[in-house]
């Protein structure tokens, strides 16, 4: 697959994770009241509007905040110029690879938008679980980061080593 093509695949696949993101994003934020939980199936899906500081699972939240700042904001935004620029660019990435690489570098990146805009903070809003046992509150964002590393653990799984030729 060639450069354009390539490009042309990222891009579709990051304004489509974009728009959903950060629509879903407006929605809650004008519609949830912050941390306060709204229930649904019997509590097995939960919106409940979150501001994150902190990594995945709130990670690194608890850092200083200039730290926090350089490693959320600077650090994750130098990874994801890096992630894109290997995505555009490696020849030998078939198109189930360009996808999974796309879903990881747009769903970070719709996070990083948030951090730049709200100062620091990403929203989420969803959480899934029984009783106690709950995941941390997500967003679509993240959504797309987990498809993204799925799809790359699946197509790693599902395709066969080269030999060396002697």
């Amino acid at each position: 697959m060639n450069v354009a093509s390539r490009l042309k695949l990222i891009i579709i696949v990051l304004v489509g994770t974009l728009v959903a993101d950060q629509l879903t994003k407006m929605i809650a934020k004008a519609t949830l009241t912050l941390y306060q939980a709204n229930n649904y199936l019997g509590g097995l899906f939960r919106l409940q509007l979150t501001h994150n500081d902190g990594a995945f699972l709130s990670l690194g939240s608890t850092l200083p905040d200039d730290l926090r700042h350089k490693l959320l904001l600077i650090g994750v935004g130098t990874f994801l110029l890096l992630l894109l620029l290997y995505n555009v660019f490696n020849k030998t990435a078939n198109g189930q690879v360009i996808v999974a690489l796309a879903l990881v570098f747009s769903g970070g990146f719709s996070n990083l938008l948030d951090r730049a805009v709200y100062g620091g903070y990403v929203v989420d809003f969803l959480n899934l679980g029984f009783g106690d046992v709950r995941t941390g509150v997500f967003n679509v964002a993240d959504i797309a980061i987990l498809g993204g590393a799925i799809m790359l653990l699946m197509v790693g799984f599902n395709s066969k080593p080269k030999l060396a030729k002697s």
